[in-house]
């Protein structure tokens, strides 16, 4: 008679059995039969340790994002869509944003016909919208602008020439600007940067922050610009020692100061051709 409370006897030899994974049993202190195929209790010890699939491949597509990859491989690592999605920035609910660029880039035929399109047209594409469809012109603008720039880049053979190029600048300012100017071997026009400014009769200029901009530029030679707000643009002994000095350290660099063009009321003056052979 078996007792209330109490357990039932284990089967013979006294040991209980304990459950495997696949269902069977066996008794504690025996070893697994040799039929037993040791992959499976490899199999089951592993998937309790492995990440989940699903965070693996959540892992896996964050970092094969187009930005993650732009900032890993660089921008020409990244097609054409995936561009367009980085412009766009977000899609809307059922149009993720790399589907709206693919969309957008096969429905104009290619990114050099999207280029041309319209706003208008652009926005009129599932997804885009006003705003998109205004960044994406936006980018393409600035993109046309800066082949502009490296395509037709004026010529600066004469301090006449720099004079054109930035007396719109320097018009009517009360105060004196410094420019630097970076040129090619063809003195072909690479970039003008603001170096210092300064009060009505006075500007203090470093050669390091000339010089900067230019070693940035791979300026193949340099043209240095300053205006005189009292409109008399005769070069002053302190601007014929500080261009003597910055030629100095121009020759040092390998990036030659080629004049220095003082600008004054509608006129100017070449520094070069004032100092003449001692330039």
């Amino acid at each position: 008679m078996q007792l209330s409370g109490c357990r039932p006897r284990c089967p013979v030899g006294g040991h209980r059995r304990a459950q495997l994974h696949d269902g069977t049993s066996r008794a504690h202190g025996t070893r697994l039969a040799a039929s037993t195929p040791a992959m499976h209790v490899t199999e089951a010890i592993s998937n309790e340790l492995l990440v989940p699939l699903p965070v693996a491949q959540l892992i896996a597509d964050i970092t094969d994002r187009p930005r993650e990859r732009l900032w890993r491989c660089g921008a020409q690592s990244i097609g054409d869509a995936e561009l367009v999605a980085l412009v766009l920035g977000t899609g809307v609910r059922d149009h993720p944003v790399l589907a709206v660029a693919s969309d957008l880039v096969r429905s104009a035929g290619g990114v050099a016909a999207l280029s041309r399109a319209s706003p208008h047209e652009l926005a009129q594409i599932t997804g885009v919208g006003m705003a998109r469809a205004a960044r994406l012109a936006a980018a393409f603008e600035l993109g046309r602008r800066a082949m502009a720039v490296v395509h037709h880049r004026k010529l600066l053979g004469s301090a006449e020439d720099v004079y054109r190029c930035v007396a719109p600048r320097l018009a009517g300012l009360s105060q004196e600007v410094f420019l630097a100017i970076g040129v090619d071997v063809r003195n072909a026009l690479l970039d003008i940067v603001e170096v210092a400014r300064g009060s009505v009769a006075h500007v203090e200029v470093h050669p390091r922050e000339v010089f900067r901009p230019l070693i940035r530029m791979a300026a193949a030679g340099g043209v240095l610009v300053h205006n005189h707000p009292s409109g008399d643009p005769a070069p002053s002994r302190n601007d014929r020692e500080l261009t003597r000095h910055l030629r100095d350290v121009g020759r040092l660099l390998g990036i030659p100061i080629i004049d220095h063009v003082v600008v004054g009321d509608r006129s100017f003056r070449s520094i070069a051709e004032w100092m003449g052979t001692d330039f």
